[in-house]
């Protein structure tokens, strides 16, 4: 099915299937009871000398992916069950950043894409 990604200021729709939160914080502005969620997966959200060193500065994104995804290989246990599922379900990551362009959302929905292109489920 895949897996999407999606702003959590955003509607939810039947489309977005199994949703997980992939930000360490709570996102500002929503009450936890209004945000339709499966799963708040803070172990998948970069640490947080990465995210300060990031500062969503664009000309790092290429230095961000990189060290993200340095960070997922050791958290198999976490990602994997989401990639897997993807197979079969529809999966939305979900996000606060304003930048739809460079956020850990889109970097985690690479990451997992290129593994199962490259190793499939288990």
């Amino acid at each position: 099915m895949g897996i999407a990604i999606k702003r959590v200021y955003e509607p939810a729709t039947k489309m977005d299937g199994y949703r997980v939160l992939v930000d360490r914080l709570w996102p500002r502005g929503v009450k936890k009871e209004a945000l339709p969620l499966d799963l708040w997966a803070k172990e998948l959200a970069p640490s947080h000398a990465l995210r300060t060193w990031f500062g969503h500065d664009p000309a790092r994104w290429d230095g961000f992916r990189h060290r993200y995804a340095s960070e997922l290989d050791a958290l198999g246990e976490y990602w994997r069950p989401l990639a897997e599922r993807s197979v079969r379900h529809a999966v939305t990551l979900l996000y606060a950043a304003r930048d739809e362009e460079h956020n850990q959302a889109l970097a985690l929905q690479c990451y997992l894409q290129n593994w199962l292109r490259t190793h499939g489920p288990r």
